[in-house]
């Protein structure tokens, strides 16, 4: 039989499902040899791997520059295109700052279904094979690849139903290093976890770095029950599986990511004197001191100083 490739990344994707399917104490180390056996990883680096934020226009501005004034950091030039493959208007602007890169939308035309869904955007070095290997690891394709005016783009929803964007630019975008990477934060439930991690890891050649089964509530709003907490790495960034029945006290569930800053204090200061609310005060667990902000325009969000690494 002759291998290519192609054919070692869908062997190394298969490992990687069995051995999680099967519960095996090795599945980190598993990850760990695919991305180091000669298959291929489709991700670039985490500061390209962006949360999507979706703002009536009226806000835009003023959630930019709340964002700015958190966090710090820089914008692209604003401009106003079609990112969708129907027709669509909308304001489009990315913020890089040194905790995280976002891409802010601010819709002039309804929204085509099923943009807004997503909770971040992954660049990936080939849209064609990035696809094929999620598709192989059980993720479904939503959208299909489309051209957008700097690239192409496609939309899939790994099982249990997290949706992510893919996309590639014609000219490769060139960001600087974060300082600290943010995490993806994603709700799943109990029956679908391990047909998402073991899918996510499969395609980003991830590794897990805590399953922790008895993770503090608190962290969801539940301060007196604990819940699973499933840690993943890749090139990708950051990923944090909340692994609950869905009976989430508001704002849980609906923040996409988590920032690590060096100083929550000096950070929710910052936030406050830009009209961000504090949604949950802050609060302390053993690994980190955290708060849920929402900034002008809905963008709710956890931010945290880690107090263990």
């Amino acid at each position: 039989m002759r291998f290519d490739k192609s054919t070692v990344g869908t062997c190394a994707a298969l490992v990687l499902m069995l051995g999680f399917a099967v519960g095996s104490p090795r599945v980190a180390a598993i990850a760990q040899t695919a991305e180091t056996s000669g298959a291929l990883s489709m991700a670039v680096g985490p500061q390209y791997d962006t949360a999507h934020v979706y703002v009536a226009p009226e806000d835009f501005d003023r959630f930019v520059a709340s964002l700015l004034a958190t966090f710090g950091g820089t914008t692209t030039k604003q401009g106003v295109f079609t990112v969708t493959p129907t027709q669509s208007s909308t304001m489009s602007q990315l913020v890089v700052t040194p905790v995280g890169t976002v891409s802010v939308f601010g819709f002039k035309t309804p929204i085509p279904y099923p943009f807004g869904l997503e909770r971040t955007g992954y660049l990936v070095k080939d849209m064609d094979e990035a696809i094929r290997v999620a598709k192989a690891t059980g993720a479904d394709v939503l959208v299909a690849a489309f051209n957008d005016p700097i690239g192409r783009d496609a939309i899939i929803q790994w099982p249990g139903g997290v949706n992510t964007q893919l996309y590639w630019h014609t000219t490769v975008p060139s960001y600087p290093p974060l300082q600290t990477i943010p995490e993806n934060r994603v709700y799943v439930s109990p029956d679908r976890i391990d047909a998402f991690a073991r899918s996510f890891l499969a395609f980003s050649h991830g590794s897990v770095v805590s399953d922790e089964a008895r993770a503090p509530g608190v962290e969801v709003g539940r301060p007196a029950e604990t819940y699973r907490r499933v840690r993943i790495e890749s090139t990708f960034g950051k990923l944090t599986a909340l692994v609950t029945d869905g009976h989430l006290p508001y704002p849980y569930g609906r923040e996409m990511a988590g920032y690590e800053v060096t100083n929550l204090a000096e950070t929710l200061a910052k936030a406050k004197a830009a009209g961000v609310d504090v949604l949950v005060p802050a609060y302390k667990t053993d690994e980190r001191d955290a708060a849920v902000v929402r900034f002008p325009g809905g963008y709710i969000a956890e931010i945290h100083s880690v107090t263990k690494k």
